[in-house]
This record gives C-alpha cells, structure tokens and sequence, in this order.
C-alpha cells in the first residue's frame, strides 16, 4: 500500500483526527494564551498545525508517520516539521499540545511529567484520562504525586464523532501547567511521591489508618496530622486536593 506508513497503518498508529472546528479552535485558544515556542506532538494533516502555524509563533511538529510529515512540510514550509517519535523526542518547548494518540496516552504523561523544559501542556486525551488528571469525581494516584508541582485543569469533552475514524470513547482537552511556586521542595520529590503510593496502595480503612501504616505514626498521632492538615477524617485519598496533600506531607515529613 502506498501510503501505508512504515511504522504501520492508522491502527498501529492509534491515529483519530479531529475534524470539529470549534474544538481546534479552542485548543488554539488555549495555546494563544501561553508564551513562547511551541511543539505539536501527533500533527496528523495538520488540523492543529495550520491554525497554531497562524498564531506567528517559533513551531515543532512531529509525527511518526512519513507520509503525513511530508504532507504537512508543503503546507507549512515555514514551520520545522520533523518525523520523530513523541515517545523519544525531547519535550522541552515551553508549550506542548498535541491530539495524542490513544494507546500513548499514559507513557506520555509520564515523560511530561518526569521532565523539564516546559511550562504549558494541552493535550486531547481520552475523556476518562482527562477527566480522572484533573480530579473531576476523584484524583489518581498520578496525578496527586505531581500536584505539588503542576496544575490540571478540564477544557471540555469532545464527542466522538468530532473525530474521523471515530474512536470508540470520547475525547477530552487536558491543560496541565507547571507551578511556579511548587507545593513541596523539589528535592523531596522523591521521597513525596513515595508515601502518595502507600497512602493510595496501603491496607487500612479510612484516612486515619492509612496515614499511620503510611507515616509509621500511632493511631492518635495520625489524627492528630489530618487534624493539622485541615483534613477531615472521613476523606479518602481520592478526595485531596493539591494544597491538602502539600499540608499533609509538610506533618508527616516533620517540615
């Protein structure tokens, strides 16, 4: 097939293009709103690319697929349009945005997230992924060990059917901005990130307990902490915002 991509077809590629206008437009909005150099991750044929193109900015692109990259150069022959992998290719422009592949969703995060360089990610991700990062009916473990450091926010949910091929899910606009005061020292990333595995994994029943198999602290001294924390002994790890986890770390950790 000519335009079999090596790297495989779309389903290899987990490519769904977004086709609805006011949703690109929004996600453009959203960039416009930042400052600095921009990379697009998964350009596709360009329905983001054209329209960030025009926002007059320094702009990457990148996609796995050779044919659409060379598509996209004689559309775009100002912009720097690369075939590369988003997996391996370094995320370090101030603002990062892309419609991410659906079966990538995850590793991707994870290098954001691990990384540096950036400040502005806005990504289309499955809506239960965008949904569940920016703590909408509960957080995840994920996203409450990188709280003290980033910001998520929900921009919207994308029908299905805005996309061709149509996924079976519907989509979802991601923005997660890096703080510029972090909650928790960085040099304590580690060791932060450690306990919010154990509180989210640990064995006990309700907050209280899971604090004191967490800390290591007596039954009393854990409420206590929550107590200090503003931290109601009936919540769950689900239900703590960024600013409770920071508190709560500060008690535990003895700062």
């Amino acid at each position: 097939m000519r335009n079999r991509s090596s790297h495989g077809g779309r389903h290899e590629l987990g490519q769904n293009f977004l086709t609805h206008r006011p949703t690109i437009r929004g996600i453009v909005d959203l960039v416009s709103a930042t400052r600095g150099p921009i990379l697009e991750i998964g350009a596709g044929d360009g329905a983001l690319t054209v329209p960030l193109a025009s926002l007059g900015r320094e702009l990457t692109a990148i996609d796995v697929d050779e044919h659409r990259i060379r598509a996209l150069r004689r559309r775009l022959p100002h912009a720097s349009v690369q075939q590369a992998d988003a997996l391996r290719y370094p995320l370090d422009h101030p603002v990062v945005v892309g419609n991410v592949p659906y079966h990538l969703t995850t590793p991707i995060l994870r290098r954001l997230l691990e990384g540096n360089g950036w400040q502005h990610a806005i990504l289309l991700t499955q809506w239960e992924v965008a949904r569940k990062r920016a703590g909408v009916g509960g957080g995840t473990m994920m996203t409450a060990a990188a709280a003290p450091w980033f910001d998520f926010s929900l921009h919207g949910r994308v029908p299905a059917r805005h996309y061709v091929p149509m996924p079976s899910v519907d989509g979802g606009i991601l923005r997660i901005t890096r703080r510029e005061a972090p909650l928790v020292d960085p040099r304590e990333r580690d060791a932060y990130e450690r306990f919010v595995r154990r509180m989210f994994t640990g064995r006990g029943s309700g907050l209280p307990a899971l604090v004191q198999t967490s800390a290591g602290f007596a039954r009393a001294r854990a409420r206590a902490v929550l107590a200090d924390s503003g931290i109601g002994l009936d919540r769950l790890p689900r239900d703590l915002g960024a600013e409770q986890w920071a508190r709560l770390w500060c008690r535990v950790s003895g700062r």
